[in-house]
């Protein structure tokens, strides 16, 4: 059985403040070409399908389009996703039922409610049945009715509520069987401090979501979802495929791609990286101002002028900005540190409405609509 791992799509992403949508679009147009072109059995999203709680409507529309390009690339292939911390599991749920009808298994909230168990879909190949059991992002404080605890009883810590959900189901271990998944798994003895994060990473105080790898000891391949950088869980058989694209300036110079899983007999694991290419490449450049103007380019980039004669002037910021037209970030070095850095985006090439919901990252519904009256009210000039 063939299999295509991706996860954290986050659509709807915005690179310090740049819209990413014409980007995402074209990497997720090679993932439906690949598609088309494999015929995978099945493709799993390892969650963050969306980059906000409350995407917008652009990327509700994105999201769609993909999941019905892939449907039309190849009609044999199952999808399967979870939703991931970023995303609303209610809305993630959402038609749930419906799209079963389509081959496409969508899950957003894990096993809740009392006598609730993962979902469970099961492939059959000429080796016999493969179980795909799809776990979404589970905090503590979600699953406590489902493992029969109230509110006077102990608190759970991540990895106890994984290790539960995941000890209660019947795996059948004669069978060959997948997880995917959405949490921070790490080797048990692993210092998580050790483990590379993006700038762009949800990381908790304390690593307290942490979640020791041996409880995916019953699976035969674990796809994972929530680490930015494609990396191996200390096995070959544990993996984060990473970000389809790269989403923050600790990305640059990271090969992107596909996971490409096959699944033989029992113990039979065969992985592969397809790799994605992405219409801008994140770049870190350092360098005098003249050396760095030289290569210009339309990629998105950060850069550390070394120039020792201070040189601030408008006028260079126009050539940079000329020469480098996805430029983010400015910063200047003095005796080897960085001791000033800015950010190049024009405010004033945004929307008020917009700047603001950016800044105040998941607002709901409703205080979007009190915003956006507010902003009128202040632009007609009534406030």
């Amino acid at each position: 059985m063939r299999i295509f791992h991706l996860s954290d799509l986050h659509i709807g992403m915005r690179l310090c403040g740049r819209d990413l949508s014409k980007d995402q679009a074209y990497v997720l147009g090679q993932v439906v070409d690949l598609v088309a072109k494999e015929k995978p059995d099945v493709v799993v999203l390892a969650g963050d399908l969306y980059d906000k709680a409350v995407p917008s409507a652009e990327a509700v529309a994105m999201f769609d389009g993909f999941l019905t390009d892939l449907l039309d690339a190849s009609k044999e292939t199952t999808i399967m996703a979870i939703a991931g911390n970023h995303d609303s599991a209610p809305r993630i749920d959402y038609l749930r039922e419906i799209l079963k009808r389509q081959n496409v298994y969508i899950v957003g909230n894990p096993p809740m409610q009392e006598g609730e168990r993962m979902v469970c879909v099961t492939k059959e190949d000429a080796y016999g049945p493969v179980n795909f059991y799809l776990l979404p992002f589970v905090k503590p404080s979600m699953v406590r009715r489902n493992l029969g605890l109230s509110e006077g009883d102990e608190t759970l810590s991540y990895d106890e509520s994984v290790r539960r959900l995941i000890g209660r189901e019947d795996i059948d271990e004669s069978e060959r069987n997948v997880l995917v998944s959405h949490q921070f798994y790490l080797p048990v003895g692993k210092d998580p401090g050790k483990v590379e994060r993006s700038d762009n990473e949800t990381v908790m105080v304390g690593n307290i979501d942490q979640v020791f790898s041996d409880v995916l000891d019953p699976f035969d391949y674990a796809a994972l979802g929530h680490i930015h950088k494609p990396m191996k869980v200390g096995s070959e058989v544990l993996r984060y495929c990473g970000t389809p694209m790269g989403y923050s300036i600790s990305e640059a110079n990271q090969q992107k791609g596909i996971i490409d899983v096959t699944l033989g007999e029992k113990g039979e694991v065969k992985t592969e990286v397809l790799p994605l290419y992405p219409l801008h490449a994140i770049r870190d450049l350092k360098g005098e101002s003249e050396e760095l103007l030289a290569q210009g380019c339309d990629d998105y980039v950060r850069l550390t002028l070394t120039d020792q004669s201070e040189h601030n002037s408008m006028e260079l910021l126009e050539r940079l900005r000329d020469a480098f037209p996805g430029l983010l970030e400015i910063r200047r070095e003095h005796m080897g540190g960085v001791d000033y850095s800015a950010s190049v985006e024009d405010p004033i090439e945004s929307d008020p409405f917009t700047l603001i919901c950016d800044f105040l990252k998941d607002s709901s519904d409703e205080e979007k609509e009190i915003l956006e009256e507010v902003i009128n009210s202040v632009k007609g000039g009534s406030v």
